[in-house]
């Protein structure tokens, strides 16, 4: 079996896509194979692009939005009303939902 080459470092060759796609059994055909090994090539650029940026000064983030998200305090509440829940249910029996079986 040929190892297919590419064509540079950034692109992906129509070869490469239907030696994967036969390596996966997938039927790719020529047509679509081109559409992906251009797809990919634009997706690989864009990375090499990304990753030529310089970020030396910045600082990683936790949160997109560089805010502190306010939380609140764990604390246990019991607001839940089972019973009035509960009525409101096609079926139950014990305290538990009933509901259609859907695996056999």
């Amino acid at each position: 079996m040929s190892q297919p080459t590419p064509a540079t470092e950034n692109t992906v060759s129509r070869q490469e896509i239907l030696e994967v796609a036969r390596l996966a059994r997938l039927g790719v055909d020529e047509d679509t194979a081109s559409s992906y090994a251009d797809d990919i090539s634009k997706v690989l650029k864009l990375m090499q692009t990304l990753g030529n940026v310089d970020t030396t000064d910045i600082k990683p983030l936790s949160n997109i939005h560089e805010v502190c998200q306010d939380l609140r305090a764990d604390v246990a509440k019991h607001d839940i009303n089972r019973e009035r829940n509960q009525s409101m249910a096609p079926a139950v029996e014990a305290g538990l939902y009933l509901v259609p079986q859907v695996i056999e």
